[in-house]
């Protein structure tokens, strides 16, 4: 890598490559940032001429913040532990987002459907395989376990057969199950962390853009099970409507030229809609549109 490409004067954000790439780059854009990749690059580009991005490894952009090659980045709670990085960087907030939900990834011990071994201690003296090295040592030893942890370069459910167990991380548990595997205990549960180096967070230009960035991320994340509702209600029907009706603090209410009738518009939760939208209709509001939320800003 060339630091021509990462000048100090910009903001230089680390993105996660692999498989939270797509949806960090998705994540970005509904926030209002456009961000696009071309084809074997590892320096996205971003419409702003003050931040600088590159593509990391999410195992590595922790490491990459604390030695300063890069200022923020976002990254998995889990690499952050894994590389000891808790107390060298600053986490500005959580994200919750993952490549296939919103749900947290866990990391568990596994084993085969069929083997014999139900409890941690089991283990003893067997070798356990995975990629999470150091947090894996660290949860054995705190049980006081004596067990092997070989690194796992990947294929990590196959090794499971091959060795006594093994360390994955799961977000649906379809990939444990599809190769029959049953979890035995979980070690640690991660979300998406946006981080600075202590050294950027120090700077007032880049903490602020930072922190402008974090908020436009959450609102990202936050509107994505939200909708937008608005119709047209009679004034007679307003007091009954705005009865049953969910509001972060309380719907807008607009005057319509015609005095009789009023326009209100509500956020609520999108798996509401279904059920509220027939209620509506059938208490007299009409026009009745639904529409989605790029960003929810509290």
């Amino acid at each position: 890598m060339t630091t021509d490409r990462l000048p100090k004067t910009s903001l230089r954000l680390g993105l996660p490559s692999g498989s939270l790439q797509n949806a960090t780059v998705d994540l970005f854009n509904k926030a209002g940032y456009r961000v696009s990749i071309a084809d074997r690059s590892v320096f996205p580009r971003i419409d702003d001429d003050k931040i600088a991005c590159v593509l990391f490894r999410a195992q590595e952009i922790s490491r990459y913040i604390s030695d300063g090659l890069i200022d923020c980045g976002l990254t998995g709670y889990d690499w952050i532990v894994e590389n000891g990085n808790e107390k060298d960087i600053v986490e500005i907030c959580e994200l919750e987002y993952s490549r296939a939900s919103s749900n947290p990834i866990k990391w568990v011990l596994a084993v085969p459907e069929e083997s014999g071994i139900q409890k941690p201690e089991e283990l003893t003296g067997k070798v356990v395989a995975t990629e999470l090295v150091n947090v894996t040592r660290k949860y054995f030893a705190d049980k006081g376990i004596n067990v092997s942890v070989e690194f796992s370069w990947g294929t990590t459910e196959i090794k499971a057969r091959i060795l006594d167990a093994i360390v994955d991380c799961t977000e649906t548990g379809s990939s444990l199950r599809a190769n029959n595997l049953r979890i035995v205990d979980t070690l640690l549960k991660s979300t998406t962390r946006f981080v600075s180096s202590k050294d950027a967070w120090s700077i007032p230009w880049k903490r602020e853009k930072m922190e402008n960035m974090a908020m436009l991320l959450k609102g990202a994340i936050d509107a994505r099970a939200k909708v937008g509702l608005k119709m047209n209600v009679p004034e007679a029907k307003l007091a009954e409507i705005v009865g049953f009706l969910p509001a972060e603090k309380s719907p807008t209410v607009s005057r319509l030229a015609d005095g009789q009738w009023v326009a209100v518009e509500v956020i609520l939760e999108e798996k509401q809609e279904r059920e509220l939208i027939p209620r509506l209709k059938r208490a007299g509001a009409t026009g009745i549109i639904t529409y989605p939320l790029n960003k929810l800003i509290p």
